[in-house]
This record gives structure tokens, C-alpha cells and sequence, in this order.
């Protein structure tokens, strides 16, 4: 098994891999976010109160999202570089490291959400229902957060191996549950009690349990590449330094579009609540259009991180060029559907005329920039592949902080639709950044580029 993967990722053509790896990986991301848009849907059918919570709650969930995501690039990258230079110990070893730190940050989360829970959701209103339901909903997802950093743990032993399949399986599982738990704890349906907003996150935190004890089992059973023992397991000082030092500039990555939307959240308030609402069902459909570039950019993640042990750079630049072109491909489709179609994908979430009239202008402005950010993002897979965390958290702070959250605040002094116009801007200097970031770092000498 272990052989098969390692001639695919060092030896199959550089398109067809990229293909094949990725689209397993796009697939199964396509599927969470849907069922995060399934979740969204039907909380809108409780009221726009309950929209607004979750709104206000979502930025909890991608901060973990966030974590978990940056602890699974440090995992990813050293596990599938020592699996390239065919130092077996060592990548168990990181293996069982990775799932000590998600362990941590579990414990981590549950703390906060329970001691600060409500504080945080209080912080934006004092409509007594949302805050209500924003505490509950934040404080399901925090103390049974050991679904999403485990089942992170999971898939990356997945990927870095090149199991994608195997990672696709367990995606498509706590998707599926999840949306068939959704309406039943939501509205009550059958025996189950009605839970509104609690339903819904009670759905998700079970969905990613039973699919992370699932993607455990397979691991365990099919992926011979990774050996997990709990036996004579202590925690490796340096193994754990080496996944916090490449995953955390990742982590702080994603961490942005957390405090983005804390940050939006606080900007479109003012303007109405139905502005907050518009924007966290926008996040949502704009989630979906990017979890294939998020797919692909997981994928390369790996594969660049095995021709770099192996130090097969010919073949890193080749699946470089086919990663930029299958991205460009899924997000010019993207644009045109959000060009074209903004009323039926707002009526997705019972969509009262006025977020209809906030909405369909913003969804127009914004996916002017959608080809750009697509570009951005698959370079960043690629400098993160090889280790050069660094610039790629450099082109996320471009896009996500330093451009786009002063633009905001100055835009909304002028009106609310002039606030959209932000986004394009930071793309299109994020997509700068990223090409002479990715530019320089392909000009550094090899043994430069791991620094």
C-alpha cells in the first residue's frame, strides 16, 4: 500500500495527479459546505432571529475551523516529507503527535465556549432571543468540538498519503448525517424533540463524531502507510514544535475570515440586522463556490511536500501550472452563476425582500474578484506544500486584514452597497502579493526554501 502511494504522487503524470487527487478532496468539501448551507437554510425557517444567531455564532466555528486546518497543514506537510525521504518512524511519530495536539486544542474550546459563550454573543446584541440562541448554538460546538479537530486529524493521514478516496468517504458521511439530522432536531420531527437552534448544532457536532470515529476505523484498518499505537506514546517536544511552526502561520490564515466576519458583523449592524443576516448566508454560498480551491489547495499540500523530500522540483513547478488552471476553470464557472442567479440562490434562505435588495448587488460586486482569489489560494497550497507557511499567511493578511477591513470601514461611511466594492479591491492586491511571493520563492535556491 505504502508503495502505491509513493509512485503516485512521485511518478504519475503531473495533471492526471493533480486530477485524481484533488477531486476526491473538492467533492467531499463541496459536500460540507452544502450541508453547512442546509444547516443555514432551515434555521431561516425558524425566524430571521435564528439566522442571525447562528451569523453571529458562525465565526466561533471557523475559528476552530481555523485551528484545525492550521494544525492539519503542519501535519500534512511533515508527515508526507517523511514519507518521501522513507523515514517510516518518523511520520508515525507525527501521526500520533497530531492527534495529541488536537486533543489539546478540544479541551482548549470547550473551556472558552463555556466561559465565554455568552459574553461573546452578547457583545453584538441585546435582542434577548438571539443571544439566547447564539449561547446555546456556540455552546454545543465548543464543548463537542472533538469531532472537528479529530476528524481533521483523520482525513490529513488520509491526504498525506494519498488516500483522497478515503477522505472523500468521510466527508460524504458526517455530510449526509448531518443534513438528515438537521431537520429532526431542528423541527421535532418523529420522537425527537423540537430543538431550534440547539437542533441544528447538536446535527453538525454529531455528524463530524460518528464520521471522525469512522475516519479513525479506516485509517486503522486500509491506510498501512500510518501506524497508530497508543502503546509506549509520549509527546515529541520537537515533532510538536515543528507542526505548530508550520501550521500555525496557517491557522492564523483562516483565523482571518473569522475576524473578518467578527469585524463585518460590526460594520453591517448598524446598517440592520438583516445586513448581518444577508452577509453570514453570503459567507455560506461563497464557502461553497471556494471549497474546491480549498480541495485543490489540501491536495497540493501533499504532493508538493513529497517531490520536495524527494527533491523532484521539475515535477513541483509542473503541478503548480495544472493546479493554477483547474482553479481558474471552477471559478470563472463560479463567477458566471453568481452573476447570473443571486435571487435563487438568496431565496435558498427564505430571502425577505429586503435582503434581496441588500444581497443581490453585493453578490455581484463581490464575485467580480472570484477568478483572482482562485489564483491566490492554489499559490498559497503550493508555498505551504513547501513549507513556506510565512508567504502564504502573508497574501491571507493582504486579502483578509490589511486591505479589505479599512476599505470596509471607510466604504461604510458612504453607504452600504459601496461597502461591497472592499472585496474586489483586496483581491486584486492579494493576487499581486501572491504571484510576486510564489515568483521569489521559485527564484531561491532549493535548500532556501524549507527555511
Amino acid at each position: 500500500m505504502s508503495q502505491v502511494s509513493e509512485n503516485k504522487m512521485g511518478s504519475m503524470p503531473e495533471g492526471r495527479l493533480v486530477v485524481t487527487m484533488s477531486l476526491p478532496i473538492m467533492l467531499s468539501m463541496l459536500v460540507q459546505a452544502l450541508y453547512n448551507i442546509v444547516d443555514s437554510a432551515f434555521v431561516a425557517r425558524i425566524s430571521e432571529d435564528a439566522l442571525t444567531a447562528v451569523s453571529l455564532a458562525f465565526p466561533v466555528q471557523l475559528l476552530m475551523i481555523a485551528c484545525a486546518i492550521g494544525m492539519g497543514v503542519g501535519i500534512n506537510v511533515l508527515l508526507s516529507r517523511s514519507l518521501g525521504q522513507k523515514r517510516q518512524e518518523e511520520a508515525d511519530a507525527v501521526a500520533m503527535n497530531g492527534i495529541f495536539l488536537s486533543i489539546c486544542l478540544w479541551i482548549v474550546f470547550a473551556a472558552l465556549g463555556l466561559l465565554f459563550g455568552r459574553r461573546f454573543i452578547a457583545s453584538f446584541t441585546d435582542v434577548a432571543t438571539v443571544v439566547e440562541m447564539g449561547t446555546s448554538y456556540v455552546t454545543v460546538v465548543t464543548t463537542a468540538s472533538c469531532g472537528v479537530f479529530l476528524l481533521f486529524v483523520a482525513e490529513r493521514f488520509m491526504q498525506a498519503t494519498g488516500n483522497t478516496v478515503y477522505h472523500m468517504i468521510t466527508q460524504l458521511i458526517g455530510a449526509v448525517l448531518n443534513c438528515i439530522l438537521d431537520p429532526l432536531l431542528i423541527f421535532g420531527i418523529g420522537p425527537f424533540p423540537r430543538l431550534g437552534t440547539t437542533g441544528a448544532a447538536l446535527a453538525t457536532v454529531l455528524a463530524q463524531i460518528i464520521a471522525m470515529l469512522i475516519g479513525f476505523w479506516i485509517n486503522i484498518r486500509f491506510n498501512h502507510d500510518v501506524n497508530l499505537r497508543l502503546r509506549g506514546f509520549r509527546p515529541n517536544g520537537a515533532i510538536l514544535r515543528g507542526i505548530i511552526r508550520i501550521g500555525l502561520p496557517a491557522a492564523v490564515q483562516q483565523s482571518l475570515l473569522s475576524l473578518l466576519t467578527v469585524c463585518m458583523n460590526r460594520v453591517l449592524m448598524p446598517f440592520s440586522q438583516t445586513a448581518v443576516s444577508f452577509y453570514g448566508v453570503y459567507y455560506k454560498l461563497q464557502n461553497f463556490l471556494y471549497m474546491p480551491i480549498y480541495g485543490l489547495n489540501n491536495a497540493l499540500i501533499p504532493m508538493i511536500g513529497y517531490n520536495y523530500g524527494a527533491q523532484r522540483h521539475d515535477r513541483i513547478h509542473r503541478i503548480t501550472r495544472s493546479a493554477l488552471l483547474l482553479s481558474l476553470g471552477i471559478m470563472a464557472a463560479g463567477t458566471l452563476l453568481f452573476e447570473l442567479a443571486p435571487v435563487p440562490l438568496l431565496r435558498l434562505f427564505n430571502a425577505s425582500d429586503e435582503m434581496l435588495a441588500i444581497g443581490v448587488p453585493a453578490i455581484r460586486i463581490i464575485a467580480i474578484s472570484f477568478c483572482l482569489a482562485g489564483v491566490s489560494v492554489a499559490l498559497c497550497g503550493c508555498m505551504q506544500g513547501l513549507g513556506r507557511s510565512g508567504a502564504s499567511l502573508a497574501v491571507a493578511l493582504v486579502r483578509q486584514f490589511i486591505v479589505v477591513l479599512p476599505a470596509v470601514m471607510l466604504l461604510a461611511r458612504v453607504s452600504l452597497p459601496a461597502v461591497w466594492f472592499a472585496f474586489p479591491l483586496a483581491e486584486a492586491v492579494g493576487f499581486a502579493v501572491a504571484l510576486l511571493l510564489y515568483r521569489r520563492q521559485s527564484a531561491m535556491p532549493p535548500e532556501q526554501k524549507a527555511g
